[in-house]
């Protein structure tokens, strides 16, 4: 009995995890009855077993692909494509960050020896249940000759015994054929992407035609972690972010500054921050892995090379970077690259945000922006509002940061993540604090950093994972330039954006892509 459940329910799994229901277990599995079939035309011993293992094996690589499939659906809101596999240590890095590095590690230990397990226990109920039905065991071969013929005739009726669940089911065979259709669009994409990156209005442009309205301003381009459309509308947490984004704005405006808001639709969702960030910084639309490692090997011109280009001295600022960065001089073209290493960071980590938001900002006020220089152009990438949004820093006195030392004792007086991803509640409410926290490091930024002319873009990277966005959530993440100067807001007019930091729901929405180019439109020599 126990073999005939085996075979009955395991190849269905699949289907449950991408249906998110158990409907799809009721079926009757197309993967089990042929390997049945052929069980009983093999009178060889050996090549019953290399069929029955052979069966085992690809019934768990159904699984292994259906649950990453599911994960990514869940977390990214995109299919996986077996293309980007490289992005499972990612996920393994946050997975760390999250629960430690002994369990996670158990975690996958325990995860390969249960595959395995599974793959003998299906091989062993495949021989078994073969074993009943073989033509020398009596009624054998018309049982299974029958329940093909059931299977046959539900295929052609398509019979549901649940609504929109097939009875003749092959959930195992249709998650490896979806896998191999996912990474046949993802090298349809990357044979597109070489005329993609050679199309490109401004690759011989001269530095003196580009960027000429904003000669001697600091411009910075700042991405928030995780700030999407769900942080500002619509969702039970949105209404805290949004006082923040109002009592920031008053301040910039007692502070001689303006704002005007709109929206980008990210080509990412829940994570991957980078390929956002290269859709923003080159105009072409990467949303994959593959696209991504080959446009950072490409000549492509980035944002940051123009400004190079232009005359301005460029900064990469990723606190999350533990490792040296050899694309952020080979392709972005930054001058400088700071990260964990190199900003004199004396206090605690904060889960995978090693370095508080303040603290970076701060540093980058104090050397970078607060010493004669020629203007400097910066990317910012901060890292306090990352998943999994715990434990938390918060804000302390500009005066005190010094360091990073005052920050010491936080960690351990805010919840872990293990608390708080006990309880999807808890979970959105901790991803409201830390993007409250983000937004208010940067408007402490602004008012204590006398810079006449900084001009600041500052945009999510993508939306929060669906845990927090929820299903259907969208793409889209607020974009806000801020300044003292009206003339950037005179070069910006036809963008039709709204004056302030928050972007009301039907304000202008653009493809993370269109943002280099427009920009470039807007400040470069006509």
């Amino acid at each position: 009995m126990v073999a005939i459940v085996l075979l009955l329910v395991v190849p269905l799994v699949p289907g449950g995890l991408a249906y998110g229901s158990p409907a799809p277990l009721i079926g009757l599995p197309v993967e089990s009855i042929v390997v049945l079939l052929l069980l009983c035309l093999l009178p060889w011993p050996p090549a019953r077993v290399a069929v029955a293992a052979g069966f085992g094996v690809i019934i768990v690589i159904a699984l292994v692909l259906a649950g990453i499939d599911a994960g990514y659906e869940a977390v990214l809101d995109i299919p996986f494509d077996p293309l980007d596999w490289q992005q499972l240590g990612d996920a393994f890095g946050v997975v760390q960050d999250s629960i430690g590095a002994a369990a996670a590690s158990g975690l996958v230990v325990l995860l390969a020896v249960a595959a395995a397990g599974l793959v003998v226990a299906l091989s062993w109920a495949a021989l078994r249940v073969g074993g009943a039905v073989s033509p020398g065991r009596g009624h054998g071969a018309i049982v299974i000759s029958t329940v093909a013929a059931a299977w046959a005739l539900a295929a052609l009726t398509g019979s549901q015994p649940v609504a929109g669940q097939p009875a003749a089911a092959a959930a195992s065979l249709h998650a490896i054929t979806a896998s191999a259709s996912h990474a046949a669009a993802g090298l349809a994409a990357l044979a597109d992407l070489h005329q993609q990156i050679a199309t490109d209005s401004y690759r011989d442009t001269p530095g003196s035609d580009l960027l000429t309205s904003l000669k001697g301003k600091d411009v910075v381009f700042t991405f928030i972690e995780s700030y999407g459309r769900a942080a500002v509308h619509g969702s039970d947490f949105s209404g805290g972010v949004d006082q923040v984004l109002r009592d920031g704005e008053a301040q910039l405006r007692a502070d001689g500054y303006a704002s005007q808001s709109a929206f980008l639709t990210s080509p990412t969702f829940g994570g991957l921050s980078w390929l956002a960030h290269s859709t923003f910084q080159t105009g072409l639309w990467v949303d994959r892995q593959p696209l991504y490692s080959k446009v950072i090997r490409s000549d492509r011109l980035t944002l940051t090379e123009a400004f190079g280009r232009a005359g301005w001295r460029t900064v990469s600022d990723v606190p999350s970077n533990t490792e040296p960065w050899s694309f952020g001089t080979s392709f972005y073209h930054f001058d400088t690259l700071l990260d964990a290493n190199n900003v004199g960071y004396q206090g605690p980590s904060f889960g995978y945000a090693r370095i508080p938001d303040q603290y970076t900002w701060k540093h980058f006020a104090d050397h970078e922006l607060a010493r004669d220089h020629q203007p400097v152009m910066a990317e910012i990438d901060l890292v306090s509002s990352h998943t999994p949004w715990a434990p938390l820093p918060e804000l302390v006195p500009w005066s005190q940061v010094g360091d990073g030392s005052v920050f010491g004792p936080q960690p351990a007086q805010g919840e872990s993540a293990a608390v708080v991803w006990q309880d999807p509640k808890r979970v959105r409410q901790a991803y409201a604090q830390s993007i409250r926290y983000s937004l208010g490091a940067m408007f402490a930024f602004l008012h204590n950093s006398d810079d006449p002319n900084l001009v600041l873009v500052v945009l999510g990277d993508h939306q929060p994972a669906t845990i927090v966005s929820g299903h259907g959530a969208g793409h889209d993440v607020p974009i806000s330039i801020i300044s003292r100067d009206p003339t950037v807001f005179e070069s910006i007019d036809g963008w039709q954006w709204h004056d302030g930091m928050l972007p009301p729901p039907d304000a202008p929405v653009w493809p993370m892509s269109a943002f280099r180019d427009r920009f470039l439109d807007a400040f470069s020599a006509g």
